[in-house]
């Protein structure tokens, strides 16, 4: 089977991002740095891509220019398992971002992300539809999420 990688359009940070998306997931590493020759639309010998990946998916960043920018309508998920994890991934990448509601924030470079305790969906799927409501209440009121705070409005009477 063939492999899908995301392929992400910068101006001019690919190396930086992709170092420092390489920097907050763990193991994550640089593959191949290639630069633009004297026959490429880019600065010849500047960074024209890197092929990098993130605990274990692959992604290619590209120096393209100014034309295209980051949108919400495409974002990557982060699953935690510990308010640690929730703490430490969003410190990281909201960092130099924006933070916005129910566990997304877009990062320095203008990508955005979801960050989600894996309890998110337990206690959205409750068959209980009262608890499942009460959490997506509880969800839609915050920024970075918080499982306790998810956990007490499931167990609110």
């Amino acid at each position: 089977m063939s492999a899908v990688t995301p392929f992400l359009w910068f101006d001019t940070q690919a190396e930086e991002a992709a170092r420092f998306y390489a920097s907050v997931f763990p193991n994550s590493r640089i593959h191949h740095i290639a630069r633009y020759g004297e026959a490429n639309p880019g600065r010849e010998g500047s960074v024209m891509t890197v092929d990098f990946e993130l605990d274990g998916q692959r992604f290619t960043a590209l120096n393209g220019g100014p034309q295209y920018t980051f949108s919400e309508a495409v974002s990557f998920s982060v699953s935690c398992e510990t308010q640690e994890e929730v703490d430490s991934y969003w410190a990281a990448l909201a960092e130099g971002g924006e933070e916005g509601p129910c566990g997304w924030l877009k990062d320095r470079y203008g990508l955005s992300w979801q960050i989600v305790p894996t309890a998110l969906p337990r206690l959205l799927g409750d068959p209980d539809r009262e608890k499942s409501q009460r959490v997506m209440r509880a969800m839609m009121g915050m920024h970075k999420l918080q499982i306790d705070e998810l956990e007490r409005a499931a167990a609110a009477a």
